[in-house]
């Protein structure tokens, strides 16, 4: 069984015009999934629809065989522990430490003001030395640079214990090397077991890391296969005629 089933998914701000049209796909356990396509395709309407950031407006979204549009509160609870979403601007709260926002990664299995666990703090370490900053725990965030702010998120993503993390152009707004370095920290957590779903703009990093590709345009998929199989002129359907990949 697919861990994620899309089905004729649609999404209308306005009623009018389709974000998402007709969007269908399956997503199985340890994929890396790369969604490609330019801003305003769709790309991040669908991650914030898969996990209910917000409600579609037609189709269905299965997690394990189970819709996830009929979950009540406590049921979304528990789903999204097991989805953690990476943004492009980190989504960090930039005064307080390091440690303390990756902590806030453990809010979902906790009551409101109860205090975190010795166990939760020695886990925050170790996803802080899996990314490579458990010397910058006592750091404030704001301190650190924009590729070091994002290893923070994905620390901070890593302490829900998630079965898969959504990430939403992580790397859109850093250098190309620490894009790249951004991308293989999501690479060895994927061969950890853990299935990605991450929208980009750079074919190049689409071809290096991801197992299937999903191109959007204009709210529907244009393509869906391998990343090796997009040539210039399935790279021109996907982003126009007088696109030139970089």
């Amino acid at each position: 069984m697919p861990q994620i089933q899309i089905q004729n998914l649609r999404k209308s701000y306005d009623g009018k015009t389709n974000a998402l049209d007709s969007v269908s796909f399956n997503v199985q356990q340890g994929d890396f999934i790369i969604l490609l396509g330019l801003s305003g395709s769709g790309k991040s309407t669908l991650l914030r629809c898969i996990n209910r950031l917000i409600e579609p407006s037609g189709g269905s979204i299965l997690f394990d065989g189970e819709p996830v549009g009929s979950y009540g509160p406590a049921q979304l609870r528990r789903y999204r522990r097991r989805i953690a979403m990476v943004f492009q601007q980190f989504n960090l709260v930039k005064n307080l430490t390091v440690l303390t926002n990756v902590l806030t990664g453990r809010l979902g299995y906790h009551s409101p003001f109860s205090p975190f666990k010795a166990e939760e703090i020695e886990q925050a370490y170790h996803n802080l030395k899996r990314v490579g900053l458990h010397e910058f725990a006592k750091r404030q965030v704001k301190q650190l640079s924009g590729g070091q702010q994002q290893r923070v998120a994905i620390a901070r993503a890593l302490m829900q214990e998630p079965s898969v993390i959504l990430a939403d152009e992580p790397v859109a707004s850093l250098d190309p090397a620490t894009a790249d370095s951004i991308m293989q920290y999501l690479g060895e957590i994927n061969r950890e077991g853990i299935t990605v779903i991450c929208s980009l703009h750079f074919l190049s990093l689409a071809r290096r890391y991801g197992n299937r590709v999903i191109a959007l345009k204009d709210g529907r998929i244009v393509f869906e296969g391998l990343p090796a199989d997009i040539g210039n002129e399935r790279f021109k359907q996907i982003y126009g005629q007088d696109a030139e990949e970089i």
